[in-house]
């Protein structure tokens, strides 16, 4: 089998929905429409696609230029060969070439990729993940809302000025729930490979006296309570509490797990296959965290088909007890993203069904699509 062409599907927008201010990057819109968007598509010359997340259009020729009348199956040495040759900004760069050889795969061998590697999870539990920041009494409300309709797990931010704001807002969501959700919270303080960025910056000592009083909340992790390579002072913390510190979204390399792992940084690794470039070094991050008792429960994968490749991932790993869906409804609704996709899963009573058909197990909506 060789690869015969590789293209960019654009897709219309159905529905403008509206923007909101994410937490973690104060002053800036996130813009939310159902639809939208692009996918890239890899043909083969005995008739298989495969999907993955579009990288950006300037990258494509060089793409291209490496991958057309190869073997689409030697996942492992594209993979490193793309890193190699095509360095790309996360989000934007070759990781959808990586998922989309994968979907040719399991297509090829006839399974959805979870049973491909092995994993016997046909449903996996989402967490709501909040964006905006809001107040205590508007989370309290959509905590409870997501609750009625069955959520069992919620992402909160906290990115106030004062840490007895963070608090009010962790307690006042705690007390609308009660012990009918499992309560997550995220500090997003590793946005930057450095030391700034926008918002309130924590020290230590906020780190340290923040976790302390939500361990005794029963919140379920504190998610980036500190700079990205502050690996140190990250085990530190770790050590000190009993509250799981999580963390890993946007750490680029094999290498930033590897000492995670020996340094004890984290309980819960996150990565992101956005930002690693595919799933394939996601694969080995979750044997690492298995091999070092960790968690691993990847970041949101971008809203639409990065997610669907961290459902089966999630379904692949006995230690993976959530899958992360940004959904801050109305306008940050899941769905929206979720719209390209002609057979959409859906949450139902807190559940999510991992796609059963071959490789990633979703086709593209094609009524949607304005060009190739």
């Amino acid at each position: 089998m060789k690869i015969t062409d590789i293209k960019i599907a654009y897709f219309k927008s159905v529905e403008y929905q509206g923007e909101l201010e994410p937490a973690w990057s104060p002053g800036q819109k996130m813009k939310f429409d159902s639809g939208g968007g692009s996918a890239v598509e890899i043909h083969t010359d005995e008739g298989l696609k495969g999907i993955g997340p579009a990288p950006n259009e300037d990258l494509l020729d060089a793409i291209k230029n490496y991958l057309i009348g190869k073997d689409p199956l030697t996942i492992e040495r594209h993979y490193s060969e793309l890193k190699y040759r095509i360095p790309g900004m996360p989000y934007g760069g070759t990781a959808g070439i990586d998922i989309a050889l994968w979907d040719i795969v399991g297509k090829l061998a006839g399974l959805p990729l979870h049973k491909l590697w092995g994993g016997n999870k046909s449903k996996i539990t989402p967490y709501a993940s909040m964006i905006v920041l809001s107040n205590p009494s508007e989370r309290a409300d959509l905590a409870r809302q997501l609750c009625d309709e069955g959520w069992k797990a919620i992402k909160l931010r906290l990115h106030h000025e004062s840490l007895e704001d963070d608090i009010k807002t962790v307690q006042t969501v705690k007390d609308a729930v009660g012990d009918k959700m499992t309560i997550m919270v995220d500090a997003n303080q590793a946005q930057s490979n450095g030391r700034y960025q926008p918002g309130v910056v924590w020290d230590y000592k906020r780190a340290v006296d923040t976790a302390r009083i939500l361990q005794d909340l029963g919140v379920y992790w504190l998610e980036e309570p500190l700079t990205r390579y502050d690996f140190k002072n990250l085990a530190r913390l770790n050590d000190l509490v009993e509250l799981q510190i999580a963390g890993g979204e946007n750490n680029r390399v094999m290498n930033d797990f590897i000492q995670m792992a020996e340094l004890n940084c984290y309980d819960v690794f996150q990565p992101e296959s956005m930002v690693l470039d595919g799933i394939t070094p996601l694969r080995k991050i979750g044997m690492l965290a298995e091999l070092y008792g960790k968690r691993v429960i990847p970041h949101h994968g971008g809203g639409n088909i990065g997610v669907i490749a961290h459902m089966h991932l999630v379904a692949s790993w006995d230690h993976a007890p959530f899958i992360e869906l940004l959904h801050d409804p109305p306008v940050g609704h899941y769905k929206h993203k979720f719209a390209i996709f002609e057979n959409a899963p859906l949450v139902e009573n807190g559940i999510i069904s991992v796609p059963d058909k071959p490789g990633l197990g979703v086709e593209l909506n094609e009524d949607l699509i304005l060009s190739r």
